[in-house]
């Protein structure tokens, strides 16, 4: 296994452990206000990374913080509008629209950075938001409900982010880097909270379990790792990894949560999934076959 291999290989452990924020989260917005939520769970999180890692954040770089604190930054607005769209619509539609940061990813590069999108992803970009037509389809209101819209925004956010990732993973350390974003977004949050909530802290044996759970699996883990991983491999790749996300969290949401799996929502699914796959069938269309030798009797 290569280095690019094993750095695909952590960043879809971290993609697969930050999916399960959304029905933590859900069930956690019962009681806890979105920024209130935020704010808990990303300093949680800061608390244990400090603690295993205080003898390297001695250390740390003013490039390492730059570039941690504009990442917080995107990711506190990104999870923001994750938390006020998950609200007002199910934990799988939310992953899937979120996560068509895939789509957004190579417009984005070819926008800012002049690169053109392949014939590959033209592809996977129409039937990314075909899936996403789907997905919204039926007496769900589709785009236009408030919850769609916002789920969207953080889409675009999460897109700007693993751009800025893929740039600030090189330019530092990618664990110090991914630390002070877990920072970043819990002090915002807790500003944000003061601003437009009423804070407080988790109250029940419930709220807590939910609360570490979130700090240590997927923010913990799942944010302070993205650096790490994506430092290995491209944004692009990255990008289409996005669709690991909508998968595990639509199958939680219907074992844990009871949501339902319409005809709409599966077509949806199966689409934006198909999407991950094209450079795979494609490579595999063009890689060519193996002759076997012919002997001569």
């Amino acid at each position: 296994m290569n280095n690019q291999q094993k750095s695909e290989l952590l960043l879809a452990a971290v993609i697969l452990s930050r999916s399960t924020s959304f029905v933590l989260s859900k069930s956690a917005m019962n009681s806890l206000t979105p920024f209130n939520l935020l704010a808990v769970r990303f300093l949680t999180a800061f608390i244990f990374l400090a603690i295993l890692f205080w003898k390297k954040l001695i250390y740390i770089q003013k490039t390492e913080l730059k570039y941690g604190f504009f990442l917080g930054l995107l990711y506190t607005i990104m999870m923001g509008c994750e938390l006020t769209g998950l609200r007002a619509t199910d934990s799988g539609t939310t992953s899937f629209i979120e996560n068509s940061a895939m789509i957004f990813v190579p417009i984005f590069q070819f926008v800012f950075l002049k690169k053109k999108i392949r014939a590959t992803e033209s592809l996977r970009i129409i039937l990314a938001v075909t899936g996403i037509a789907f997905l919204t389809l039926g007496a769900s209101g589709g785009l236009l409900r408030s919850g769609c819209i916002y789920l969207l925004g953080s889409a675009i956010f999460y897109a700007s982010a693993i751009l800025v990732t893929n740039i600030a993973s090189r330019k530092g350390d990618p664990l110090m880097i991914g630390i002070t974003q877990v920072f970043t977004i819990g002090f915002l949050s807790l500003i944000m909270s003061f601003i437009l909530e009423q804070p407080r802290l988790p109250q029940t044996g419930t709220e807590w379990t939910m609360i570490l759970a979130l700090a240590i699996i997927c923010s913990g883990f799942g944010f302070t790792l993205q650096p790490v991983a994506q430092r290995g491999t491209t944004a692009e790749r990255a990008g289409m990894m996005c669709a690991l996300s909508p998968l595990s969290a639509s199958l939680q949401g219907v074992i844990i949560l009871h949501d339902q799996m319409s005809p709409y929502k599966l077509a949806g699914c199966l689409m934006i999934l198909f999407s991950l796959l094209v450079p795979v069938l494609l490579n595999s269309l063009h890689r060519p076959l193996t002759r076997r030798p012919v002997y001569n009797h």
